[in-house]
C-alpha cells in the first residue's frame, strides 16, 4: 500500500470516533506499530486534528467536519454486491441496515454515479434462506455481543440428537450457504460448531457469562488454525 493511500486509511478509521491503539491500526493496515506510530505524528504534524498519544490510542476530534467519501466504480460495486449478499443471507437486522446503508451512501451520490448502482450485475439469491435461520442469527449476534447463554436442541448430520445444549456463543461465520455459531459448550467443556438450520428449540437466557482464558474466540481462532513457526 502507497504511503499516501495508507495516511488516508488512518484518517477515515479514525472517523469513525472509536479510540484505536497504535496496534489496532497495524492489524486493520497490516504494517508495524512503529509505522503505524510515525504516521499519526505525521498527520498530527500537518495540521490534521489527531487526538491521543503512544500508549493510549488515537481518535479524530469530534467537531470535526471532513468531506463525505466518494466511490469509485469498483467500490460501489463492492458496496452494491456486499449488501445483496446480506439481503440474502443475512438476519432481519442487517438485511435493513444494508438497505438503508445503501440509501445513504445513493443519497451523497452525484448523478451518474447513482446511474451505476443499477449497472452492477452481480447478484446474490437467496430463495434458500430459511425465516427462522434469519431470526436466529439476530438473536444469536445479539447474544456473542452481550455475552449471555444459549441453550437449544441440535440435530447432527447423522440424525443423532441433543438437547438443552448450553454453550457460549463467540461468533457467528457463515460459508457460503449454511451459518454456524462457534461456541464453547458447556457439555462438550471445548469449543464447538453448530449449524443454526440444525438448531430447535432456541433460547436466549438472561445468564450473562464471563470470556475467561482458554474458552475465548481469539483461543479457538488460534486452535483451528495455528501461528507457523519460524522458519
Amino acid at each position: 500500500m502507497r504511503r499516501a493511500d495508507r495516511l488516508f486509511r488512518i484518517v477515515q478509521v479514525l472517523r469513525a470516533g472509536r479510540l484505536l491503539t497504535a496496534r489496532d491500526l497495524a492489524r486493520k493496515l497490516e504494517v508495524s506499530e512503529r509505522t503505524v506510530y510515525r504516521d499519526v505524528r505525521d498527520l498530527q504534524l500537518s495540521g490534521m486534528p489527531i487526538l491521543g498519544e503512544a500508549g493510549v490510542g488515537y481518535t479524530l476530534r469530534r467537531d470535526v467536519d471532513l468531506p463525505p467519501l466518494m466511490f469509485n466504480a469498483n467500490e460501489l460495486a463492492a458496496l452494491v454486491l456486499g449488501a445483496r449478499l446480506v439481503k440474502a443471507w443475512g438476519g432481519d437486522e442487517a438485511v435493513a441496515g444494508a438497505a438503508d446503508a445503501l440509501r445513504k451512501i445513493e443519497a451523497v451520490l452525484p448523478p451518474e454515479m447513482r446511474q451505476q448502482i443499477d449497472s452492477v450485475m452481480m447478484y446474490a439469491p437467496g430463495f434458500r434462506m430459511q425465516k427462522h435461520v434469519r431470526t436466529l442469527i439476530d438473536r444469536i449476534h445479539e447474544a456473542c455481543v452481550t455475552q449471555r447463554i444459549i441453550q437449544f436442541d441440535y440435530c447432527r448430520e447423522d440424525g443423532e440428537r441433543s438437547y438443552n445444549r448450553r454453550t457460549r456463543p463467540l461468533a457467528l461465520y457463515f460459508w457460503g450457504g449454511a451459518w454456524t455459531a462457534a461456541t464453547w459448550c458447556e457439555l462438550r467443556n471445548d469449543f464447538r460448531l453448530f449449524r443454526l438450520d440444525r438448531m430447535e428449540n432456541f433460547a436466549l437466557l438472561d445468564e450473562h457469562f464471563t470470556l475467561k482464558k482458554g474458552q475465548r474466540l481469539e483461543d479457538y481462532l488460534r486452535q483451528v488454525d495455528p501461528p507457523k513457526k519460524k522458519q
